[in-house]
């Protein structure tokens, strides 16, 4: 993929860039799945690839490079495709704060269209977005969008490429398209009706025009087998993974996706230490897992767990859980021996954490009711409720047949820290990476072109 293009032969010749010139940022989402990162990706390089003018895209992941390895998939289909993860650029290496005061950045937003809180002064540099989710009117940026309502993103950059400039697709590019959209679409299994006609389509025109891509079947299982790979991971690392927050009343809780069985997670050595020190490092309130594992006929199985060290708080949000109806839950306690844990078994496996929230809100409510908080005590629901309706409004990307589409995408998401409630990546340290280091980035990728294009056709 030479998403470097035209400065493909620039970037070996500059010096200090020029004071005046623009860097245009092709920025995914904060969840940074498959999707988002591989739709950034593949949009710069076609953009560069186009372009006819002096001007630089980069795609930028917008995560930590530290928050990569519980990115199982992204990391597979990253060494498979011959793509090094040193040539990438993650958000907590450069300042786009900084580059904007210098009047040298414009973004391009993919998988996504409304920018958290920390980010609100870059949304005038927004440029265009384009994005697979329904559009929220009142965050959206006025600028140029285009939204459709297909399975995965990577579709529509796909058919952005085939119509724009179908000559510049290589097999690299093609592959990381391809694989995104099956893990995407699930498949493009029609029972689990994530595929759109359109996603179907593209997938068959990349097979047409590269007919050695793998098997459908094949880079699912393989997708899969990595996302749901959570072998070496600490309990902490397990429960950012995928992680969504919300907030009302100034109660926050974490609700993260575990892939293992409930019973071998509450299993797991100094395991309450661990929760007490998520919720800790996280300012969290409360901590719901959700635990999603599949059993000898491959069906979903979901559990829960509330951990929460406020016995109202705890007691109130369980009592909400157990006696809903719309949707009904079916829980049955599990046994527990940890103190300040709640287990249960879900009866009902199409009740997604998508689903979940919406009650978790209400007992929030409840609770904040009982014990009366004083009014003109200030009140963090705005912002936090914005992160709400962001959850319930993504689009994920469902793995399997049975699960719903917004948990495995880590909405991202399966996702890690939100900066609409955690802190910003840049509040770690100054940037790594300033504009003139993103162009020797450019030179690099430059270099291992060769290389890259070599193994991708083997």
């Amino acid at each position: 993929m030479e998403y470097e293009v035209q400065e493909e032969r620039r970037c070996g010749t500059w010096g200090p860039p020029r004071e005046s010139r623009p860097l245009h940022v092709v920025l995914g989402n904060e969840a940074c799945d498959l999707d988002s990162m591989v739709s950034a990706l593949a949009l710069a390089f076609y953009l560069a690839k186009t372009t006819e003018t002096e001007e630089v895209f980069v795609p930028v992941l917008n995560i930590k490079r530290s928050e990569l390895p519980l990115r199982g998939d992204n990391i597979f289909f990253l060494q498979k495709i011959h793509i090094p993860e040193s040539l990438l650029i993650f958000r907590d290496e450069i300042d786009l704060h900084a580059l904007h005061q210098a009047g040298q950045l414009t973004l391009i937003l993919v998988d996504h269209h409304v920018l958290p809180k920390s980010d609100s002064a870059l949304e005038e540099t927004v440029a265009e977005v384009l994005d697979h989710r329904p559009i929220e009117q009142r965050h959206c940026p006025p600028c140029h969008i285009s939204v459709e309502l297909v399975g995965s993103c990577a579709t529509l950059v796909t058919e952005r490429i085939l119509q724009g400039a179908p000559e510049i697709l290589d097999r690299q590019t093609a592959a990381l398209l391809h694989g995104t959209i099956i893990l995407d679409c699930v498949n493009m299994d029609l029972k689990v009706g994530k595929a759109t006609p359109k996603d179907s389509t593209y997938v068959e025109k990349l097979e047409a025009l590269f007919p050695d891509l793998p098997k459908r079947n094949d880079i699912f299982d393989s997708l899969q087998k990595a996302k749901f790979d959570v072998s070496g991971l600490t309990t902490e690392q397990m429960l950012r993974k995928d992680q969504k927050t919300i907030c009302r009343q100034g109660i926050k809780v974490a609700i993260s996706a575990i892939y293992m069985d409930l019973e071998a997670f509450l299993q797991r050595s100094g395991l309450i230490a661990d929760l007490h020190a998520f919720c800790q490092a996280h300012n969290c309130d409360v901590l719901v897992a959700m635990t999603i594992f599949f059993n000898t006929h491959n069906e979903p199985v979901r559990q829960l767990a509330i951990f929460c060290p406020h016995a109202a708080l705890r007691m109130m949000i369980c009592g909400v859980l157990e006696c809903s109806h719309s949707p009904s839950l079916k829980l049955t306690p599990a046994p527990s021996t940890h103190p300040n844990l709640q287990a249960y078994l879900q009866g009902n496996t199409q009740v997604s954490r998508k689903k979940l929230l919406p009650l978790l809100q209400e007992a929030l409510s409840a609770y904040s009711d009982s014990v009366k908080i004083p009014s003109g005590q200030p009140e963090t629901e705005g912002v936090c409720r914005e992160q709400a309706d962001k959850d319930l409004d993504r689009a994920g990307s469902s793995l399997v047949p049975g699960l719903s589409q917004d948990e495995e995408e880590p909405p991202l998401p399966p996702t890690p820290m939100n900066s609409l409630v955690d802190e910003c990546p840049l509040d770690q340290g100054l940037p790594k990476l300033s504009a003139e280091a993103i162009f020797e980035k450019c030179s690099q990728i430059s270099l291992s072109q060769s290389t890259a294009a070599s193994l991708s056709q083997k």
